[in-house]
């Protein structure tokens, strides 16, 4: 009983919303249309085309009243704050013309079907039930009878009181169609102001901003241990490894003193060049000096395996250098522990809105991402960018990674 008591106070708040949205839409356009003469009524215009925006809310509100929770909405949350972010992402949403539309279909059509759902199953039976008030307000039977719903006259109480009994029993066998109405109803709102597939795809697109947000939060974070490193560590060591060198021209020649200071210059001098190694490969100066072209070439130099190089790039936005740059010194790391190859090539370019960089080896071949080689996750870590990696590395090789990155370049600095 209780779900019917709802679905009909969701036909009946159905009609309260959709005549009031009538006026305000017919009203809202007549003097858009008005003040558009003296070019007053076109901001009008644009914020009526809004106006599904808050009757889509509701809409999804009103739902809960015949479905289990509420709909999910499908407005993403702008990323900056302000009126003005929240109307330039709200005007480029789907969802926002969905809604202006169910807004439109309301106001013409749909609560009328409400009201006339209502008037059949719920005001019919109600007034029959309502006849032996009626008759008593008219002052009995000797006031000359009521026609209840203007069906019949009734004129005694008996009479009354069995069109009472018919006006409640036909309420209670219309609740169960009305029911079905209330949810195919919903049913409707739902596909038009919150669909699965909009549901979905806002949730990945927030996925993929929440992944693109603790990429770029790593990044900067390597960057910072990076600066750190580079700053303050390596500068104590060069300062200890030259204090080391200052104090051994102070001692005496071929002396124990000597020879400790002699050995612990040394150490220092080790630890300074793994120190230095360790930051390059957190991440290279001449990455973010130079650019992407220049620190290939780095990575080809250091490489154990001979490596030709063919990069022309512009300056790239510095995530995607980063991901470029990492699953090449991979791929060259892969070909030195593994491949067996004699000889490396890797070739780097920019067109047509994407990076596309190839890394082939002359190599056995038989490469499988799956074996823990390291490509998944580049692969992974280049999907954060809409970037794919693909391997192809038949037994007997050649092995040729390519990976693709789209992205726009960095504007030139300016002239000094």
């Amino acid at each position: 009983m209780k779900r019917k008591l709802r679905s009909a106070a969701y036909v009946v708040s159905g009609v309260a919303v959709g005549a009031p949205l009538l006026v305000v839409l017919a009203a809202g356009l007549v003097l858009g249309l008005v003040a558009s003469l003296v070019v007053v009524g076109i901001p009008l215009l644009g914020l009526l085309a809004l106006a599904g925006v808050p009757v889509g809310a509701l809409e999804r509100r009103r739902a809960r009243l015949v479905r289990q929770g509420p709909a999910t909405s499908p407005h993403r949350t702008p990323d900056a704050p302000g009126l003005a972010a929240w109307l330039r992402l709200r005007v480029r949403e789907q969802a926002t013309w969905r809604e202006l539309a169910y807004a439109v279909l309301m106001a013409c059509v749909l609560w009328l079907l409400d009201l006339a759902v209502a008037a059949c199953t719920l005001v019919l039976p109600l007034a029959l039930a309502a006849a032996p008030a009626q008759l008593a307000l008219t002052g009995g039977p000797d006031g000359g009878g009521v026609r209840p719903a203007k069906l019949w006259f009734v004129a005694s109480y008996p009479a009354a009181c069995g069109t009472a009994l018919i006006g409640l029993a036909l309420l209670a066998a219309l609740l169960y169609p009305l029911g079905a109405y209330a949810t195919a109803r919903a049913a409707v709102a739902q596909l038009l102001l919150a669909p699965r597939e909009a549901e979905t795809e806002a949730r990945l697109a927030e996925v993929t901003r929440s992944r693109a947000r603790l990429v770029a939060a790593f990044e900067a974070e390597r960057r910072r241990v990076e600066r750190d490193l580079h700053d303050g560590a390596q500068q104590r060591l060069v300062a200890l490894s030259m204090g080391l060198g200052l104090a051994r021209l102070d001692a005496g020649p071929g002396s124990p003193l000597a020879d400790r200071l002699a050995a612990a210059h040394q150490e220092a001098d080790r630890a300074l060049a793994e120190l230095r190694e360790l930051i390059r490969g957190i991440h290279p100066r001449v990455l973010a000096d130079y650019g992407l072209a220049a620190a290939i070439e780095d990575a080809a130099d250091r490489s154990p395996v001979p490596v030709d190089t063919d990069a022309d790039l512009p300056r790239l936005p510095e995530p995607v250098e980063s991901g470029a740059y990492f699953a090449v010194r991979e791929a060259l790391a892969n070909v030195a522990r593994h491949s067996g190859a004699a000889r490396a090539a890797v070739h780097a370019r920019y067109a047509d809105g994407a990076l596309r960089v190839r890394v082939r080896d002359d190599g056995r071949g038989g490469a499988e991402p799956a074996r823990g080689s390291g490509l998944t996750g580049l692969a992974d870590r280049l999907a954060v960018l809409d970037g794919t990696l693909t391997v192809t590395s038949p037994p007997g090789g050649p092995t040729v990674l390519s990976l693709e990155i789209p992205c726009d370049p960095m504007p030139p600095p300016p002239a000094a």
